[in-house]
């Protein structure tokens, strides 16, 4: 439905630029096609973000749903280069980062890592990060059990450098 939606605005386009070659447009003609344009772009853009949550929720249902986040705890200046996430021993996320989203970690900012099905009970969480912290290599492993029930599951973890007052590697339920 999607793609017929814009195969018709693109035909109407095509349509119009070739009225307007054949004949000479006013000014308003041009300010009202400009509008419904736009307005075509707003709905385009609403279908396909109500796309995505559907598509969502029939992908991750909410009784299997386990969604993990990463953040990094207030005032850390370490380097993140890589993390990594397994999940009852397999690797469900490998994320290496730039400078950018280091900086957006380091300001706050929070990264949705994995979004996955589960089956109910206990599970295996594993969290790996590798980096740089005052010149030299940092690579930090932890292991954590989490239980999942009939709802969804988010998991938040937070990173610090060694030598901080919080653990290197900390998870919590959101």
């Amino acid at each position: 439905m999607y793609r017929f939606f814009v195969a018709s605005v693109l035909a109407m386009l095509v349509s119009v630029t070739a009225v307007s070659g054949a004949e000479k447009v006013s000014k308003e003609q041009i300010k009202g096609l400009d509008e419904q344009v736009q307005e075509i772009k707003t709905n385009a853009l609403g279908i396909a973000a109500e796309l995505n949550r559907l598509e969502e929720k029939l992908l991750y249902p909410s009784n299997t749903q386990l969604s993990v986040f990463v953040s990094l705890a207030p005032k850390q200046k370490f380097r993140l280069d890589a993390i990594e996430i397994q999940l009852d021993g397999k690797t469900v996320a490998h994320y290496l980062y730039a400078q950018k989203e280091l900086e957006a970690l380091q300001g706050g900012g929070v990264q949705r890592l994995y979004t996955g099905n589960i089956k109910h009970g206990a599970h295996d969480l594993q969290v790996s990060f590798s980096g740089k912290s005052g010149g030299g290599e940092l690579k930090q492993s932890a292991s954590f059990k989490i239980t999942k029930d009939v709802t969804p599951k988010i998991v938040g973890i937070t990173l610090a450098a060694p030598g901080a007052a919080n653990q290197t590697i900390a998870i919590k339920d959101w």
